[in-house]
């Protein structure tokens, strides 16, 4: 495992475990437990998800089981526009989400969508890591000209972005401009979400036979020769295991570049942040999670 120094100082792994989606709390549970047996330290939920006390129980579990300690343990949540009209709905939500995880801090906290009043709501980000609850603060799904604008804006750069980034999303301006301001990257959806998949390239297919892998594993290593930190997803410990196992190989500054040329130039986006139907059905979706 390979691991990044954010901008604040604190050490990331370079790939964790994602649990978007899994709304079964007993799967939810199994399938983080058994991440951390793999060797996962780092954890990514979000308040969106429901499921901040399935994962927080598994961490439990699996520190009484003397699998891992706290300490080793990099967890991320997120909170939703929803909760971020104003600094003090923003820091309701935090409480809310440490509460529920059953967590004293949270590693890594992130505005989850470039939306509601995001500006009051880090100031409550800020004045929570100020406070020990939050061991660093960031952003997720924010636009290169947004994250310039915030970056230009408040008093502490965020330490990460995640967004959607995989070889049909390249977003090159995104790194780029995350790189000027000392942000990292993080991507959401690395193996391609559900429009992609990796065994229908025949360049990733002819990169995987050279290095005994598949073409998912080269899809996540691509990423990572790129500086950007992945949080791949699955319920099943075959794949779980199989998207760790990323870690005793490197790809070539060319086949990097041939990987590139799968790039859509925007088209494989899942969710497109500056439509405006669809900020309202963020907005709706909050808001119906709320109820």
């Amino acid at each position: 495992m390979e691991y990044k120094t954010l901008n604040d100082g604190n050490v990331m792994p370079m790939e964790g475990f994602g649990v978007y989606r899994v709304t079964d709390k007993a799967e939810c549970e199994k399938a983080v437990y058994q991440a951390i047996q793999a060797g996962y330290r780092l954890l990514d939920t979000a308040a969106i998800y429901g499921n901040e006390d399935a994962l927080g129980n598994a961490v439990r579990k699996a520190i009484s089981d003397g699998l891992v300690t706290r300490d080793q343990l990099f967890i991320t949540s997120k909170i939703f526009p929803t909760d971020m009209m104003s600094y003090e709905s923003a820091t309701t939500a935090i409480d809310a989400s440490l509460s529920k995880s059953g967590l004293d801090y949270f590693d890594l906290y992130l505005l989850h969508q470039p939306f509601g009043d995001y500006f009051s709501a880090w100031r409550a980000l800020e004045d929570a890591k100020k406070d020990g609850k939050l061991r660093s603060i960031g952003v997720s799904n924010f636009y290169p000209n947004l994250l310039a604008n915030f970056c230009e804006t408040v008093d502490t750069k965020p330490a990460v972005n995640q967004i959607e980034t995989h070889p049909w999303y390249v977003r090159s301006q995104d790194l780029g401009e995350a790189r000027r301001y000392g942000v990292a990257v993080e991507a959401w959806g690395p193996l391609g979400g559900t429009r992609y998949h990796a065994d229908d390239s025949d360049v990733l297919q002819s990169i995987s036979k050279k290095y005994n892998k598949t073409p998912s594993q080269i899809v996540l290593r691509w990423n990572i020769e790129r500086g950007v930190i992945i949080i791949p997803k699955s319920v099943h410990k075959e794949r779980i295991l199989q998207n760790i196992d990323i870690w005793d190989f490197s790809l070539t500054k060319d086949e990097v570049e041939m990987i590139n040329t799968l790039d859509t130039n925007g088209i494989a986006t899942c969710t497109r942040r500056n439509d405006p139907e669809m900020v309202r059905m963020i907005f709706q979706m909050g808001k119906k999670n709320n109820q």
